[in-house]
């Protein structure tokens, strides 16, 4: 068991290695892609710097700093997240919808981890940097503080990446799910950059439970802000959950899967 998991992560780590080598063939369009994120990221937060310009105070408890923690943890996760494992959300139902699973279920490796792990979205390499480069703002500096903002980033990444492949699985279900995938990824990302106190009632409950969005912002902030370790378990706890639940889905869904006829080349 341990050698399998070994060979597994080997695996993992030469097929990221793959994927950078091959972005980085084309440096113009690599850094290009990387800047452009890094300036769309910058763009939406002016705003809410404009308005905390113009009104000053807090927006229902948050001020300043918490937003840029805020934008500095969903950031960096979702860099994280896709930069490492891209073939999720709309990629993955495309490819189960279009049947080129084909390529992958020849080969004697983890299923779901060889196709998420497949491709890699070199502009999320500006989220990653945008989310380092927020988080100096936010004046947190002790040694407790950077690990925390660290941990909590990562398992917020994972939380985005757990939810994108349970969406993207919705293709088994529904045939071409490509852009409902899209926006249930989107819809989670978009409303975890907004303050979890401006949503209350049903509302609340929803970014808890159907879009996971209070898992990647609110609660990694919290962790942050109060150090509490307590919340670190409770945010892993979930992370766990919806793996649980992705690869479910997803391999559930597997057996409704119909090979495609079309002939593809993976390069």
């Amino acid at each position: 068991m341990r050698r399998r998991v070994k060979s597994e992560l080997l695996f993992l780590r030469d097929l990221m290695a793959m994927n950078l080598a091959s972005a980085m063939e084309y440096r113009a369009s690599f850094i290009s892609q990387i800047v452009g994120m890094f300036i769309n990221n910058g763009i939406y937060f002016v705003f809410w710097l404009i308005f905390f310009d113009e009104f000053g105070g807090a927006v229902q408890g948050y001020e300043v700093q918490d937003i840029f923690l805020l934008f500095a943890i969903v950031t960096l996760g979702f860099g994280l997240a896709y930069m490492f494992a891209a073939n999720t959300g709309a990629s993955l139902a495309q490819l189960i919808a279009q049947g080129r699973l084909d390529y992958y279920l020849v080969f004697p490796r983890n299923l779901l981890l060889h196709i998420i792990f497949s491709r890699m979205s070199v502009s999320t390499i500006g989220d990653i940097t945008f989310g380092l480069t927020a988080y100096l703002f936010t004046g947190r500096f002790h040694p407790l503080d950077v690990l925390l903002f660290l941990v909590a980033s990562v398992l917020a990444g994972s939380i985005l990446a757990a939810f994108a492949v349970t969406a993207g699985s919705l293709a088994f279900y529904m045939g071409n799910a490509e852009q409902v995938s899209q926006q249930a990824t989107n819809a989670v990302l978009t409303f975890a950059l907004y303050p979890n106190s401006l949503f209350s009632g049903l509302g609340r409950f929803i970014l808890y439970t159907l879009i996971p969005a209070g898992f990647v912002g609110a609660v990694p902030v919290e962790i942050v802000k109060e150090r509490n370790p307590a919340l670190v378990l409770v945010l892993a706890g979930v992370s766990l959950i919806l793996w649980v639940v992705a690869a479910g889905t997803f391999y559930y869904g597997l057996r409704r899967y119909e090979s495609g006829s079309a002939i593809n080349v993976n390069v």
